[in-house]
């Protein structure tokens, strides 16, 4: 009898339009989370075959479906590990009590997290989740890994406790020379300069570079524009490491600048470079003059000596001070000399089908079979957006759109309830017939 069909469509609808406000009331709930996807409620009529002229009502079902590709706003923070991925892709995190279990945890990708160092060094949320990245090596390089597997991903953990120093490579010296000290006459006193540098233990030694005219004799009528260099390091004594000869233009278009460099101890000049390399206590460093008949380094003008501004690599000992992820997502570990290391890399994974991921508590979310296998991407290569510091994704949902649904919903529901009251009182008709 097709009132009983009519009858269990009512009640399909009440199932349907229940399971609806659900995943409303889930939304609502969650407009203020950060990073939550919505769950969309589809309806799907059910069609029974009919014979005879009859038909009979099959009802409707549900299916729900998290909407993990749609994204919410990226609203600005105050900490630095405070992230989010701008475009597609996910951030790799895993669960803090699997980490601190010693176990191999299980990979979970989110969209945003607020992360910060816990009392252990781990890079990690309130709720619980540890960001995962690949080691770096010391020199701040990120060896190749597989990119369809989370094997090598490491839980991000930052030690503490441990002091950073770089050792000085490189050093560009620069200083005027005055010209008329090469003259007939001139007293030939030498002059100094002195030039801090780090070694590879961090401690801070002094390179004193000493330069000596040259000083023209009669029957001369100019100067020899000859100048001898000699450098000392304070790590190894009063020991010599170096000696150069250097010799200055005079003419009208490049003169001051210079002509000719000579080795009398020491690496040899390297005039591509315009550097000499010399080896202090804690290992060779690079010492840039100029280059033949350049604009830069050392030079022999006037008549006064300008010792010019040094620049050097290097840092001393220094402690950790933060922690801070660029948006290619290297993790970077900075201290309070100034120096920052390289000590991760986070990678943003990718599916085929987001939305056929399984979803977790706290924003995350695990590959199936549905959505395909994961691949792990440099952030900013292939499909895959950026990586955000100083951002989080906001929910979302949309409260207006969510209250909209909602009556639609209980006007729905209302009527479901309506054709069961109403066949209700059909039936209580069919049983009234014989009194």
């Amino acid at each position: 009898m097709t009132i009983s069909s009519s009858l269990n469509a009512g009640v399909s609808g009440l199932s349907a339009n229940a399971s609806r406000l659900a995943s409303i009331s889930d939304n609502i709930a969650n407009s203020s989370t950060r990073g939550y996807k919505r769950v969309q409620t589809d309806f799907h009529s059910m069609v029974l075959s009919n014979s005879g002229g009859t038909y009979s009502a099959g009802g409707v079902r549900t299916t729900n479906v998290r909407l993990i590709d749609e994204r919410g706003p990226l609203v600005s923070t105050n900490n630095a590990t405070d992230i989010a991925v701008r475009g597609r892709g996910m951030l790799p995190v895993a669960s803090i009590t699997e980490v601190e279990a010693g176990a191999n945890p299980s990979m979970m990708l989110t969209t945003t997290g607020s992360f910060r160092t816990d009392s252990n060094g781990y890079l990690s949320t309130e709720s619980g989740l540890v960001l995962m990245g690949w080691p770096a090596l010391a020199d701040g390089s990120v060896p190749d890994a597989a990119r369809d597997t989370d094997d090598a991903l490491e839980p991000i953990h930052v030690d503490l406790n441990r002091l950073s120093a770089e050792p000085t490579t490189e050093i560009s010296l620069t200083a005027n020379l005055p010209a008329d000290e090469t003259d007939v006459g001139a007293s030939g006193d030498p002059l100094e300069q002195v030039v801090l540098y780090y070694d590879n233990m961090g401690n801070a030694e002094e390179l004193t570079i000493t330069y000596t005219p040259n000083v023209a004799t009669p029957p001369a009528t100019s100067g020899t524009n000859e100048w001898t260099i000699e450098i000392v390091d304070s790590a190894t004594g009063a020991a010599n490491i170096g000696e150069y000869t250097l010799t200055f233009d005079d003419s009208s278009t490049t003169g001051g600048s210079l002509a000719s460099v000579a080795t009398v101890t020491g690496g040899a000049y390297d005039a591509t470079a315009g550097s000499v390399t010399i080896n202090v206590a804690g290992g060779p460093v690079e010492i840039n003059i100029g280059a033949i008949g350049g604009n830069t380094g050392m030079s022999q003008l006037g008549d006064e000596f300008v010792p010019g501004t040094t620049t050097k690599d290097g840092n001393a000992v220094g402690s950790f001070v933060s922690v801070e992820i660029n948006e290619s997502g290297e993790v970077i570990a900075e201290y309070d000399s100034g120096d920052t290391k390289v000590i991760y890399k986070v990678p943003l994974a990718d599916v085929s089908n987001v939305n056929g991921m399984r979803a977790l508590d706290s924003q995350t979310y695990m590959p199936t079979d549905e959505s395909g296998d994961f691949y792990l991407w440099d952030a900013g290569d292939g499909p895959t957006g950026e990586i955000l510091g100083y951002a989080q994704e906001e929910s979302a949902v949309d409260v207006a759109t969510e209250l909209t649904d909602m009556i639609q919903t209980q006007r729905a529901y209302s009527s479901n309830a309506k054709v069961i009251q109403t066949v209700d009182e059909m039936l209580q008709e069919t049983t009234n017939i014989k009194r």
